[in-house]
């Protein structure tokens, strides 16, 4: 997993989430009162495929313009819904999820690349760019599935509707970054204080 610094682009989206589903939550974040969508065009969404992770850059297919943006927005709010619903804890409907998860076609493949270096892959069809997106459908269903949604949290900063996962040992993590809003926490207390003296 990829931790972003606190010196990463403002024109990029933070990789805070200690979770790369909830990374791609935070590609639509909140800047000086405005919601910023970081995925504007395919571009956009290809690189922070290969800033989280998911792809080396030499695995992005061409795909018709503006389809991997379009599909990589449907999925996010996709994933956004069911997930904000799950933490809710109210039942939300599978469905557009599921159609997501039908178009995964994939199978292992057996690879044997040394005497001893066995291991089993799994190759994907990536003909749509549903299909090259249903690793993160996938992963964003296992979440759903399998996540403690007690430490699945938005950051408590007024201004900032980013996710993590808290994975601190003391299960505390109140923001998204110590560096972006915990900091400016400590400002904000810090005025206060003054102002009462």
């Amino acid at each position: 997993m990829t931790t972003d610094s606190p010196d990463t682009l403002l024109n990029e989206p933070l990789l805070v989430a200690d979770d790369p589903v909830l990374d791609m939550l935070n590609t639509q974040a909140m800047a000086d009162g405005d919601v910023v969508d970081y995925w504007q065009n395919d571009g956009d969404v290809a690189r922070w495929l290969v800033r989280a992770g998911w792809f080396d850059a030499t695995q992005m297919p061409a795909f018709a313009e503006g389809a991997l943006m379009a599909s990589g927005v449907e999925l996010r709010e996709i994933i956004r819904k069911l997930l904000e619903q799950r933490k809710a804890g109210v039942q939300g409907d599978p469905a557009e999820l599921n159609a997501y998860l039908r178009k995964a076609l994939s199978h292992p493949q057996l690879v044997w690349d040394a005497p001893t270096g066995l291991r089993l892959d799994r190759v994907r069809k990536q003909q749509t760019a549903e299909q090259f997106l249903a690793p993160l459908a996938e992963a964003a269903a296992a979440l759903l599935v399998s996540g403690d949604f007690s430490l699945i949290r938005t950051c408590e900063h007024t201004e900032c509707v980013l996710w993590f996962y808290d994975r601190t040992k003391s299960h505390k993590r109140r923001w998204c970054s110590m560096a972006q809003c915990g900091n400016r926490h400590k400002v904000a207390e810090f005025r206060k204080r003054k102002l009462q003296v």
